[in-house]
């Protein structure tokens, strides 16, 4: 009876483990990636509620003196204006990420499809593709982005375009390169075997074998986003005052660091904070989705 106890311990112990539980555990795991997730995850939930836990309306002045100190009914101290800065600082974690969650999309989702068509394809497909994306990163990202908006004109809309735009090429090239070595593996050639169509082998078959790293790439993106946001915002090139963004709001701080360092401290340590708990969140994911690596 013992013997065939441990017979049924030896087969289930043998039964395969899902890979995405798998990465959960690897994740779990890692005591840096958790807490960077809950930090993330307790900054999204303030700007989502940021119209019922933000004290003061973001846009009305003189609901103190101006440039007061933090105190008990302003925690983050006002402005030049009388406004609330800590309510501005949690209506401008509302558009800061809202914005930097759009680029990751539009970048991600045009990247993965220009990547997809060209490793797939290849030849002269492939190589109008990737020379297209050569040219895009000739520029650095943050002037690429520059140059776009203000073509464009300033404005949040304008701003994730920019950013999207200057981001396809990661994700092109990302994608690319695993799709040259996903398209050799057998289940790909028995698919064109049997007459399935290219659209369907590119997104049944391929495409799963890129997931984990684009994943990745769009956490990471969004960290890369953040700071390019309010990069533009501070320049004057992305929201418009009296919008509570916090590129703006460095803008709008920089003239009274000495007498009021407040309105500039807490919405750069807003954006610290999420582009470190981002950057922790990617690399705990990219050690956890990556097959390499064993508990």
């Amino acid at each position: 009876m013992a013997a065939e106890t441990d017979k049924v311990g030896a087969v289930e112990e043998r039964v395969p483990t899902s890979p995405w539980r798998l990465a959960l555990r690897r994740l779990t795991a890692k005591p840096a990636a958790i807490i960077a997730l809950a930090t993330l995850a307790t900054l999204v939930m303030l700007a989502v509620g940021a119209p019922v836990l933000a004290p003061y309306d973001p846009l009305a002045m003189g609901t103190g003196p101006g440039l007061a100190p933090p105190d008990r009914e302003h925690l983050f101290g006002t402005d030049l204006f009388g406004r609330d800065v800590f309510s501005r600082v949690i209506y401008g974690g509302r558009i800061s990420l809202s914005v930097a969650f759009a680029a990751v999309c539009v970048s991600s989702l045009i990247g993965v499809g220009l990547g997809l068509t060209a490793g797939y394809y290849g030849r002269g497909v492939d190589m109008a593709i990737m020379r297209g994306m050569d040219v895009l990163m000739a520029f650095p990202g943050i002037f690429l982005a520059l140059a776009i908006v203000a073509l464009l004109g300033p404005g949040l809309n304008n701003t994730v375009l920019a950013v999207a735009i200057s981001a396809i090429p990661t994700y092109t090239r990302t994608v690319r390169g695993c799709v040259l070595s996903a398209k050799e593996n057998l289940y790909v050639g028995a698919a064109r075997a049997i007459g399935a169509a290219n659209g369907r082998i590119m997104l049944r078959h391929i495409f799963p074998n890129v997931f984990a790293p684009v994943i990745i790439l769009m956490t990471l993106g969004v960290a890369w986003a953040i700071l390019n946001i309010s990069a533009l915002s501070f320049l004057g090139l992305g929201s418009q005052p009296p919008t509570p963004e916090w590129g703006t709001m460095l803008y709008e701080g920089r003239v009274y660091l000495r007498e009021a360092w407040w309105i500039t401290t807490f919405p750069g340590l807003a954006i610290m904070v999420t582009v470190m708990a981002v950057n922790r969140l990617g690399d705990g994911l990219r050690d956890a989705l990556d097959p390499r690596l064993k508990i």
